[in-house]
C-alpha cells in the first residue's frame, strides 16, 4: 500500500476573484471578522496566532492566481506544508464562510503538471 506521508498537498479553489489580492481577502476575512467577534480587535500580527485547523495558522496560507478565476491556496511555511489532513480540514472551514464557488485538495503541483499535459496535448 502506497502512503502520502510527507508529501505536501494544495487548494485549488475558483471564485470570481479578478486578482490574486481579492482572493487573499476572500480566504483572510472571515476568520479576521471571527477573531474581532472573539477578542475584539486585530493586528496584523494576529495573522499567526489564528488557528484554521490545528496546525495551520492564517498567516501561513498563501493565495497564488493561476488562472482567470483559479487559485491555489498553500503553505509558505517551508517547516510546516499542508498534509493531506490539514488540507482537508482547511477546505471544510472555507466551505463553511462560503467564500470560494469550488474547492479541490490536491498534492502540489499536480494541477501545474495537469496544465502542462494539456497544452502538450494542443
Amino acid at each position: 500500500m502506497k502512503t502520502n506521508s510527507g508529501r505536501e498537498y494544495c487548494l485549488i479553489v475558483e471564485g470570481a476573484y479578478l486578482s490574486q489580492s481579492e482572493a487573499e481577502h476572500a480566504l483572510r476575512d472571515p476568520f479576521i471578522e471571527e477573531w474581532v467577534e472573539e477578542t475584539g480587535r486585530f493586528r496584523i500580527h494576529n495573522l499567526n496566532e489564528m488557528e484554521i485547523v490545528p496546525g495551520v495558522v492564517l498567516g501561513a496560507l498563501g493565495v497564488e492566481m493561476l488562472d482567470e478565476e483559479l487559485f491555489e491556496i498553500a503553505s509558505t511555511d517551508p517547516e510546516r506544508p499542508l498534509t493531506e489532513h490539514k488540507a482537508r480540514g482547511v477546505a471544510e472551514a472555507l466551505r463553511r464562510h462560503d467564500m470560494f464557488d469550488e474547492i479541490t485538495v490536491e498534492p502540489r503541483g499536480a494541477h501545474d503538471a495537469d496544465a502542462q499535459d494539456t497544452d502538450e496535448q494542443a
